[in-house]
Formats: C-alpha cells, sequence, structure tokens
C-alpha cells in the first residue's frame, strides 16, 4: 500500500468491509464454539487499529434468526469495546436520514446521537440467515440498532416495487453514494429485476462525481433457473459492488466486461461448511476512496481455524487397491490414515503462530470408492483423531462418481465418468424437499387443493423461522379462497363437478406464481399476527390471574377455602395456573383437578353473558350444502348452555342476563391486511497480488455500448 499524504487523508475514505461472520455458529461445541466470536473480535480490532472511517458489513453477521443470549451479548460486547470512544468521526451524510434508517425509531445515523459516544460507526445489511420474521418484521440487527451499536440499513418494505435509496456520504472532496439492499428469496428478487421493479435512486445535482458502492447479499453463482441474481441485472454507474452469501473469499476487485463495474467477494470469516470454497484463505477488506479512485488491501484473518481438505480417487491407485482383495479395506483404511497425517502437518505449518488461533484444525479428505470398493466404518475411524481434530466425526466422506451410460448402447463405458461437482456445501432446500416428495409420491396423496410451491414455502417457515402456525393458515387461507371461487363460479353441488373445478382452479394458481406469492405472504402475515395475539392473550390472562389471587384473597367467603387448603401442593398449583380469571362455574367440573368440585360451583353467585363461538372452517361440500342462512338468537331472552369439558363431563348451566362485571375475553378475528444514462467514469485499478492500488494517475477511459 502507498503512503498517502495527510492532504489525501482528509479527502480519503477508509472503510472495512466484511460478510457473513456468522456469529453464533455451533457455539454449543465444546471445540468450536467461540470461533466466530474471537474472529469477530479480530475484524473489530484491525478496524480499530486502522482507524477506519467506518465498518461496512455485507449480511449474516449472525447465524440464526434468533441469536441466543450468549451470542448477542458476545457481539455487543465487542461493539462496545471496539466501536465507541472519543475519536472523532471525519465524515458527514447529507442524505435524508428519515428515508435511509425508515424501519428504526431513532430514524438517524448512530454517531450522531447526542446519548452516544461513537468512535467507529457500523453499517450492516442483513443477511438470509438473520433477516426480519415475525408480525413486526423485526431481526437481531434492529436490536442493535436500537441500542445505538449499529445502523440497520437496505431494508425494503414492500413487495411490488423497490426503490434503493443511498446514503450520501462526504468527507473532503470525496463522496460516496451507500446503496444496500438486504437478503431477499432469489427467486422474487430475480422476478423483480425482469419486470423492472428495482430501481437506484441517483443524486439530483453532480450524479456523475460520486462513488457508487452497492452492497448485496443475494447467490451470485448460479443454483437454478432463477436461483441467482445475474451481474448484468445491476445498474451500470455502479463503481463497486460488494457481494455478501458467497463464502468463498474472492476479495480483489474484479470487473464486469459488460456492466464495466467491479465486484469484490470477501466471503465467510468462519468455516461453516466442509466444501472446496471454505478451504480458501480467509481475508476482509480495508478499501481505500479518493474521489472515483479506489485501493482494495487484503488483511488475512489471523484467528481463524486451519482448515484443509483433500480429494481421493480408488480407482486411480489400481497398483494398491484390487477390488477382490479381501484385505482391500483395510488397505484402503491405512492409505486414509496416511493422508490424514499429512494433512494434519501441513495444518500446522499454515498456523500463523496467534496465540488466539485455535490449535486444532479442521480435515476433510472425500474418497470417491466407485470401481467395486468398499467403504469402512468412519466412526471407528475417527475415534483415532478425537484429540487431534476439531472435527473428528467428518474426517472421512465417502461417495461415488455419477457414471454415464453410452446413448447407442446400452453397457456402461466405463471410461466416461463424471465427477461430482466440488460445491459440496450446496444443501436442498425444505421446499425442494417437500415439492420433490408430492411429484414423486403416490396418486392417493397427492395434493389436489394446494399446490406444492405454496405448501413448501408454508414448511420453510415453519422449519427456520419456527413460525408454528403458517401450515394451518395457509391451508385455512386456501381453503376460503377456494370456497370463493366456486361459489362465484355457481358450481353445482355434485362431487365430480367440484373436483373437476377445483383441478382448474389450482392449475391456474400454479401458472400464476405472483399470485402463489402473495398467497403465501397473507397466510404468513395472518399466522404472525396470530402468534402476536395469542402472546398478547396470555400476558392478559397473567394478569388476570393476578387480579383474582388478590380478590380471592379478600372478597371471597371463607366456606370454599378449606376445600382448596386440603388439595397437595400439585392441584394448588394447577388451579392457580388454570385459573386465568374466570370462576368455578365456568370452567366446569373436572375429573383431572384442573376445575373446581361440585361444592364450589354451588358456592358461585356469578351469572354470565352468552359468548359466541367462531365456527370452524367449513369443507367444500359443506359450504355448498349450507345455503339457509341460520336464524339469529335473541341475546335478551334467558337460555341454557352445556359447557363440555376435556373429560367429557357435561354440566347444564342456567345462565341470566346480568350486570356483573365480566371478564370473559374473546379472540378478535383476524385481519387480512431512475432513468439511467452511460457516462464516462474515472474508476481507475491497479493491482498486484496482495493489494489494488489505484491513486496513480490513469487516463479515464469512456465506454461505448
Amino acid at each position: 500500500m502507498s503512503t498517502v499524504s495527510s492532504q489525501d487523508d482528509e479527502d480519503t475514505f477508509k472503510i472495512l468491509i466484511a460478510t457473513d461472520i456468522h456469529l453464533g455458529y455451533l457455539e454449543k461445541d465444546p471445540v468450536r464454539g467461540s470461533d466466530t466470536f474471537v474472529t469477530f473480535d479480530e475484524i473489530l480490532d484491525h478496524a480499530q487499529k486502522n482507524e477506519v472511517d467506518f465498518v461496512l458489513l455485507g449480511g449474516d453477521l449472525f447465524h440464526d434468526n434468533k441469536p441466543s443470549r450468549k451470542t448477542v451479548h458476545a457481539c455487543l460486547e465487542s461493539l462496545r469495546k471496539y466501536c465507541m470512544g472519543d475519536r472523532p468521526v471525519q465524515f458527514e451524510i447529507l442524505s435524508d436520514q428519515a428515508v435511509n434508517f425508515h424501519k428504526s425509531k431513532f430514524p438517524w445515523v448512530n454517531y450522531q446521537d447526542g446519548n452516544l459516544n461513537i468512535s467507529i460507526p457500523v453499517f450492516s445489511i442483513h443477511g438470509n440467515h438473520d433477516d426480519p420474521t415475525g408480525a413486526d418484521a423485526l431481526c437481531a440487527l434492529d436490536i442493535l440498532s436500537c441500542a445505538g451499536l449499529l445502523n440497520h440499513f437496505g431494508y425494503s418494505t414492500s413487495v411490488e416495487k423497490i426503490d434503493i435509496s443511498p446514503i450520501l456520504l462526504r468527507k473532503g472532496r470525496t463522496q460516496i453514494a451507500l446503496y444496500g439492499l438486504g437478503a431477499i428469496p432469489d427467486e422474487r428478487l430475480y422476478r423483480m429485476f425482469v419486470n423492472k421493479q428495482v430501481t437506484m435512486l441517483r443524486p439530483k445535482e453532480d450524479e456523475d462525481s460520486w462513488f457508487n458502492l452497492f452492497v448485496i447479499h443475494q447467490n451470485r453463482s448460479k443454483h437454478g433457473a432463477t436461483n441467482y441474481i445475474p451481474e448484468q441485472f445491476l445498474d451500470d454507474f455502479i463503481n463497486l459492488v460488494v457481494w455478501g452469501h458467497e463464502h468463498e473469499c474472492k476479495i480483489a476487485p474484479c470487473q464486469n466486461e459488460q456492466q464495466r463495474f467491479y465486484v469484490s467477494q470477501p466471503g465467510s470469516s468462519v468455516v461453516t461448511s466442509l466444501s472446496p470454497g471454505e478451504a480458501v484463505k480467509k481475508h476482509i477488506g480495508l478499501l481505500h476512496v479518493k474521489g472515483k479512485k479506489m485501493k482494495m488491501q487484503k488483511i488475512a484473518l489471523e484467528t481463524v481455524r486451519t482448515f484443509q481438505m483433500e480429494d481421493i480417487v480408488l480407482a486411480d491407485h489400481p497398483d494398491l487397491f484390487n477390488p477382490d482383495n479381501p484385505k482391500v479395506t483395510q488397505a484402503i483404511q491405512a492409505f486414509c490414515m496416511e493422508k490424514v497425517e499429512l494433512m494434519l502437518d501441513n495444518a500446522e505449518r499454515e498456523r500463523l503462530g496467534n496465540p488466539r488461533q485455535p490449535e486444532k484444525p479442521l480435515i476433510r479428505l472425500r474418497v470417491d470408492y466407485a470401481g467395486g470398493f468398499e467403504p469402512f466404518s468412519v466412526h471407528r475411524f475417527s475415534q483415532k483423531y478425537i484429540d487431534r481434530v476439531a472435527n473428528p466425526k467428518d474426517i472421512i466422506h465417502f461417495f461415488r462418481r455419477r457414471e454415464q451410460k453410452e446413448k447407442n448402447d446400452n453397457d456402461l463405458n466405463f471410461g466416461k465418468l463424471v465427477r461430482r461437482p466440488a460445491s459440496e456445501g450446496t444443501t436442498l432446500r425444505v421446499e425442494d424437499l417437500v415439492k420433490q416428495y408430492f411429484q414423486t409420491a403416490e396418486k392417493k396423496v397427492q395434493l389436489s387443493l394446494l399446490t406444492e410451491r405454496g405448501m413448501g414455502e408454508a414448511v420453510q417457515e415453519f422449519v427456520d423461522k419456527e413460525e408454528k402456525d403458517a401450515i394451518e393458515e395457509l391451508v385455512k387461507f386456501q381453503l376460503e379462497k377456494t370456497q370463493r371461487f366456486l361459489k362465484e363460479r355457481r358450481t353445482e353441488a355434485e362431487e365430480e363437478k367440484i373436483d373437476e373445478e377445483v383441478r382448474k382452479f389450482r392449475e391456474s394458481r400454479k401458472k400464476n406464481t405472483e399470485e402463489e406469492d402473495e398467497e403465501v405472504r397473507e397466510a404468513m402475515t395472518r399466522a404472525r399476527a396470530l402468534r402476536s395475539e395469542d402472546a398478547v392473550l396470555v400476558e392478559a390472562s397473567s394478569d388476570e390471574e393476578l387480579m383474582d389471587t388478590g380478590t380471592r384473597g379478600t372478597g371471597d367467603s371463607d366456606d370454599a377455602l378449606p376445600a382448596t387448603g386440603r388439595q397437595g401442593r400439585g392441584r394448588a398449583r394447577g388451579r392457580a395456573r388454570g385459573a386465568r380469571g374466570q370462576n368455578a362455574t365456568a370452567r366446569g367440573s373436572s375429573r383431572r383437578g384442573r376445575g373446581s368440585t361440585s361444592q364450589e360451583s354451588a358456592t358461585s353467585s356469578r351469572t354470565y353473558k352468552p359468548v359466541s363461538v367462531p365456527a370452524k372452517n367449513m369443507s367444500i361440500m359443506d359450504a355448498f350444502r349450507s345455503l339457509k342462512p341460520q336464524a339469529s338468537l335473541n341475546s335478551s331472552k334467558s337460555y341454557s348452555e352445556d359447557i363440555i369439558d376435556d373429560d367429557s363431563d357435561i354440566e347444564e348451566v342456567s345462565v341470566v342476563p346480568s350486570k356483573v362485571n365480566q371478564r370473559l375475553s374473546t379472540t378478535p378475528s383476524v385481519s387480512k391486511r431512475g432513468s439511467q444514462s452511460q457516462t464516462s467514469r474515472g474508476v481507475d485499478f491497479e493491482s498486484d497480488e496482495d493489494e489494488f492500488d489505484l491513486f496513480r494517475s490513469t487516463p479515464p477511459s469512456r465506454r461505448t455500448k
């Protein structure tokens, strides 16, 4: 890195760039549990030592959507240790911060808060691991933002149109337009780009004088037809793209030949999968920006656990292994042990001597046993390396190459073998597994009303985000929509005709992916709202329980106390939790001790108003049979009501209208709820093995279409 004069420092931004830190990954592992915390501490230590202007994170700061208290505490501890201090911040923000931080209750950058003393601001977008969820769409980054330790930006609330408004920064004569877009499902964002529903706003004044920096967290490599974001989708006025989510470190900026911008992929700072991409040396970047020029300096992370990976193809060693030899398995095991020992020696030599770097390395030996070989016991093999390797259970991975048949020959051509893709870390998603299951299932278990896509996304929400009502609400929502469709079509109440209309309606929904996505989002919104209401009701019931306890202690008659006092400890506790603001009559008698006895019912003197119970969802056939509206009941007359307990104990209670204050709670129903031109740009680059130096003057080049 070339020296910069004091005059240059006044106009030069120094930005520390990192992505995919995954705090809390394997935090319960006795060996690897603290790896992410130690590395995050090192990253912020580099920021403090290099006196950067701010830290820029590209998503997935946390590994889990709901991080543990230990993880949140470790993150807060590091941010407070390194990012708070008396050193003044040298840049200013020119854009409307109420737009940049519109989601926060404190819509301004943290270092401008008079109650905080911030020396190194941290700007971050959210990733797919720590994305917003729940009824309020909150994520772990919002907790850090509310505490004033981090600035969360790049959050989009609309699912129909995305307008990315930049944070405009100025230091001396250098101006940066910082764009950010948090993680969005790749298929949806791909479709929005194709439909031109994503717009990146530009400053009105001197738009060509800004250095445009864009932070994104999406698939960069192609995993499917639409399961990635092509670089060509991004606007050509961007100067540098910081690409998160991809874990392989490619931090040296490389130029897109079509759009002419540069892309830097910092990669993850911790090994989260034993794949070739993770075996690349981990780095963070120190970005220098002056005017329209930049330089990227690579900084090697010294606290990352060393990772050695190697592949073995047994068929490539015919002189050593013969499948017909009865002792070939023992020979293979001995050969693998020699390889592991060599990998351990290499890992020891690669250790950088940092006292905080973990001693035990990660070892991965992938063995291709195609050609008639048999794998040996991995668990027995792993026992030899428990005290020397951080991942003893995952040292050996057996796999077989796929054999390709000749088109015009029934015999196998063993000379043409297709290797397994190198990206072993690629895993199937839950929605893909659901779709695959229903597509290959027997006809009797095929979906006839719901779609595989909608059900898959509902299961994904249930598994990843713990939305326990996601599947139920999706089924209810699609059932209600189908019923409305059949009623509008005035379909005859014959089972065959109804099945035919349902099948046509289902096929039309499968073709309209946007409408299907809207159905899933609406169902998820209803599930989150239902969860929030349940939480409110539980809290309210707890408050009423406390109030009832006080009331019984002061105003209840004494003749009911001995019956309760004679019960054991377990029964008394069960009654207190089960009461929830109701008296013995409302609960009814129970053989489990949860309700009150008949003596208590006799002493009760409360009366109740009738409470309407919402009807359950009708099936499609029931919806057609129920043609006559039921007559409404006159609530001014007294009537009798049957209360049925869980144990099938039936008690008839006479209900009389009364003006006594009631505490019955009813659950409310859930309601639904720019042009750009190509201009001459002076982004210049020079590179060597370790850094990009673009402070040297080079003539600007004009791009032609």
